[in-house]
């Protein structure tokens, strides 16, 4: 039996693998000594051979010179008989240097076993080589499935929660629009995390977090609004109900029941219990939930809002004591039309330099979020609504402000803007059946109707709240400071799944869906320590490299180191062959799409002249137009005379 379905609120103001020995050199200082590659490390034969890892001895010219080891690895592949003469060897690029001094470099073409062994042998037979190896590919043991909760609901409605695998749901239609939970939830559960809520306040309900609801905070100064006895503001962040119809002085409101709409919403960032064998689940259900009311009957003050912004993540408000719980991650599943004004945009500055990212949804309009506050300021964090086809939902807002998607609900059939309505189309979590004040604990069912669906900007947004809570929460669990607001941004949007029916052109809603276990494991991930820059084959100034070959579409990426005192122009040319390449610079990065410096003339008579260039690394991308061969590449620059 189908449960209840909330109107849709869609606006409110590895394991082990085999190991057997590398090849190593002799270790007399000029003999190579004995050398085996009857196993090379790992390899799989059916797999061709691209990168190996070579240790070289200390004082040696290798150690320390990245063009030196390419050569190196080149003049093997000739000694080997891998290739005729030079042609290939520009086939060799440098990769990286290891945290333990190993040298990794790429072999574009790949070999097959018999010509790894060969090349394995030339490379040990150098004396100032201490080993050498192929770098393995490892296998995990087991597959362990992602966590899945005991919650009954689970499985059959919270298809938001799941991964986007093109799985069926429970009405039979294909799963690609959910946030990928439960694999995040193997690393984290938000545990040392608080997220507040600011919305209708939230109720007593049996799977329902409510530990924080008494030391939250009542924001709303009007006592009509409030549907309190007086004026003022109250502790505690119970939501006493916000229904309209025949509630005094609330005749020209839009007239409805009271929403539950910060449960609801609670629920889904992680106030709703997990894993207790009742009902549903939410996103960080370790976290905690601090519950601030900012609106009643009728909506919320923008006054009340913005004090409770800066109150909620550990601020001063005159005449409210102070936040024993301050949040690191704040969610707002409100807004109302209009620029984002001053006070807004002091309110999440504040926030966000007190540690909260500050999450928004973006409004339920069919409009461009730059015309809707407070998710159009500086500094919030701006969530779409998607369906479960992964499609936009056809109320919600876009546009370049926009900063990620997250399954709330597509609400119809397929997604599509008309049609019949399906149970798949809504975001199901706790709600409280009453119409008015809220129903007693007691007298909450969670099996039938303490349980509902919604869809909006409002659902999605808490999947992002839930879902920075658990990078936060790792991030601790791992002795990691906290992100700032800005890095959490651009993790989310570095994970988002991409959007398997692309948003129209003028309807755009970020760069996908968000990734809860992609965040999470971004968030964690080591940072580069040793030899970060990018994977370059280092050239040498003045020094032709000839040759070169690529498919269309191809990418090659070459490096030139430029001393200090240069004088005169750094020239940057390409040369000769057949085909059509493009030539792209940048200082100190790998040029993206393009460069800082560009030269894309038809063919590959390609000239980059860099003025007074400044020192440091200048990276060349050459891109295939058009398949290309026996191009040759250049770069020169002219140091003073000594």
């Amino acid at each position: 039996m189908k449960k209840g379905i909330i109107p849709c609120t869609l606006a409110v103001a590895v394991a082990a693998a085999l190991t057997v020995g590398g090849v190593n050199a002799g270790k007399t200082s000029r003999a190579a000594g004995n050398v085996s590659t009857d196993n090379i490390e790992g390899r799989v034969d059916a797999q061709p051979v691209k990168r190996l890892i070579i240790e070289y001895r200390d004082g040696t010219r290798e150690k320390s010179n990245q063009a030196a080891v390419v050569t190196n690895i080149q003049g093997a592949l000739v000694r080997s008989g891998l290739v005729r003469g030079a042609s290939k060897a520009s086939n060799v690029s440098y990769q990286r240097k290891l945290a333990t001094g190993h040298e990794l470099v790429n072999l574009a073409s790949g070999l097959d076993a018999v010509e790894a062994d060969a090349l394995v042998r030339q490379i040990a037979a150098d004396p100032n080589v201490k080993s050498v190896s192929v770098d393995r590919v490892r296998q995990i043991a087991a597959v362990q499935p992602a966590y899945v909760p005991n919650d009954p609901d689970f499985q059959e409605y919270q298809w938001h929660m799941r991964a986007p695998d093109g799985g069926a749901t429970f009405d039979g239609g294909p799963n690609r629009g959910g946030a990928n939970v439960p694999a995040a939830w193997d690393l984290s559960d938000g545990d040392g995390i608080t997220i507040a809520v600011l919305d209708t306040g939230i109720t007593a309900h049996p799977d329902i977090d409510t530990s924080l609801a008494d030391v939250g905070y009542d924001f709303i100064t009007d006592a009509t609004t409030s549907g309190r006895a007086t004026a003022g503001r109250a502790q505690g962040g119970w939501d006493l109900g916000d229904w309209t119809i025949n509630y005094p002085g609330a005749a020209t409101c839009q007239q409805r029941n009271s929403s539950w709409h910060g449960t609801h919403v609670a629920g889904s960032a992680g106030a709703q219990l997990t894993d207790n064998g009742i009902s549903l689940t939410g996103v960080a259900y370790g976290a905690k939930h601090l519950p601030v009311r900012v609106l009643g009957h009728c909506g919320g003050a923008e006054a009340d809002i913005v004090d409770a912004i800066i109150w909620a993540a550990g601020g001063t408000v005159a005449g409210v004591p102070a936040n024993q719980n301050p949040a690191q991650v704040i969610n707002l599943s409100l807004g109302g039309s209009g620029p984002c004004s001053s006070a807004e945009a002091a309110a999440i500055a504040q926030a966000n330099a007190l540690g909260a990212t500050v999450v928004i949804a973006a409004g339920n309009s069919n409009g461009d979020v730059a015309n809707f506050s407070p998710a159009n300021c500086p500094g919030a964090i701006a969530v779409a609504s998607n369906g479960v086809t992964s499609a936009r939902a056809y109320y919600s807002n876009y546009g370049a402000g926009i900063d990620i998607s997250a399954p709330g609900g597509g609400v119809f059939a397929n997604d599509a803007g008309s049609g019949t309505q399906i149970y798949d189309g809504f975001v199901w979590q706790a709600k409280n059946p009453s119409l008015t004040t809220p129903t007693p604990l007691a007298d909450i069912n969670p099996s039938t109707t303490g349980t509902g669906g919604s869809a909006g900007t409002s659902q999605a947004s808490p999947h992002v709240a839930g879902v920075v809570a658990l990078m936060q929460s790792a991030r601790l669990a791992a002795e990691l400071p906290l992100l700032t607001p800005v890095e959490v941004l651009d993790i989310l949007k570095q994970t988002a799944t991409p959007f398997a029916i692309t948003p129209a052109a003028n309807r755009q809603i970020g760069p996908g869906i968000v990734n809860a276990s992609a965040a999470v494991l971004k968030a964690i991930e080591p940072p580069c320590e040793v030899d970060c820059a990018p994977p370059a084959t280092p050239i040498v100034n003045a020094t032709p490299v000839r040759a070169l070959s690529g498919a269309a579409g191809g990418e090659t990426l070459y490096s030139i180191e430029v001393p200090s005192g240069v004088s005169g122009p750094l020239s940057i040319t390409t040369t000769g062959g057949s085909g059509d390449v493009s030539l792209h610079v940048s200082l100190d990065e790998a040029p993206a799409a393009t460069g800082t410096w560009n030269s894309s003339r038809p063919g590959n008579a390609e000239t980059i002249r860099i003025n007074a260039p400044v020192a440091g690394t200048y990276y060349i991308k050459l891109t295939g137009v058009r398949a290309y061969s026996n191009v040759t590449l250049q770069a020169r620059f002219s140091l003073p005379p000594v």
